[in-house]
């Protein structure tokens, strides 16, 4: 379960930013995670209870904005949505498809006092 050391990850970026800011709680967390991240929101949501005990987000919210993928089609020479790696362009079925997107785990927002 790689989403225990991402949370871990987002942590001491929360912490880093505590000592530069100065702030000393976080309310709430918003994320961006792309749909070929691959990320599992819900091991991510356990995670984060895990890991945010005894730190600056203890108790904080997190809020997961999910957002899709994205690949260039060069048969339809468009962007096209996608679910995951490998699946075929939704207007062609062609496979010659370059992602471009949907990619991203970024912490997008801290709610903080």
């Amino acid at each position: 379960m790689h989403e225990l050391s991402l949370c871990q990850s987002i942590i001491d970026t929360i912490e880093a930013e505590a000592r530069k800011q100065h702030f000393s709680r976080v309310r709430s967390v918003r994320l961006e995670i792309g749909a070929l991240a691959g990320v599992d929101p819900e091991a991510l949501r356990f995670g984060w209870e895990v890991v945010n005990a005894g730190t600056p987000a203890e108790g904080a919210a997190l809020d997961i904005i999910g957002l899709p993928g994205a690949a260039w089609c060069f048969e339809c020479q468009d962007t096209v949505e996608v679910e995951q790696y490998y699946d075929p362009c939704p207007h062609c079925q062609s496979h010659k498809l370059q992602v471009t997107g949907g990619q991203q785990l970024k912490i997008k927002e801290l709610d903080v006092e």
